[in-house]
């Protein structure tokens, strides 16, 4: 199983969706944080089920439509561990950084 460890930097990402879920009047808002969190917990099972994109990355698609999100990470198979570098709306045009 690998190890699973989120970038600091995740906690922009995560201030930015909780303000826009907020500013839209969401009620669940801060559940659904947490549903995105506990959705890196498959990537200890199968770190390569997300789609791969540029520099050895790979996105994970997590809920959908109005509860969809994308979370950018990188596998690293010597070590066993999978780095979460940044989560995004699937309707943003892109990450924060990357």
């Amino acid at each position: 199983m690998a190890r699973v460890e989120s970038a600091p930097e995740l906690l922009e990402d995560f201030d930015r969706i909780l303000e826009y879920q907020l500013q839209q009047k969401i009620a669940d808002a801060a559940m659904r944080v947490m549903e995105i969190v506990q959705a890196f917990e498959v990537l200890a099972h199968n770190p390569l089920i997300g789609r791969p994109v540029s520099n050895n990355k790979r996105e994970l698609v997590i809920g959908r439509k109005g509860r969809g999100y994308l979370a950018l990470y990188q596998y690293v198979d010597k070590i066993d561990t999978v780095y979460v570098l940044a989560v995004r709306g699937q309707r943003e045009a892109g990450y924060a950084r990357s």
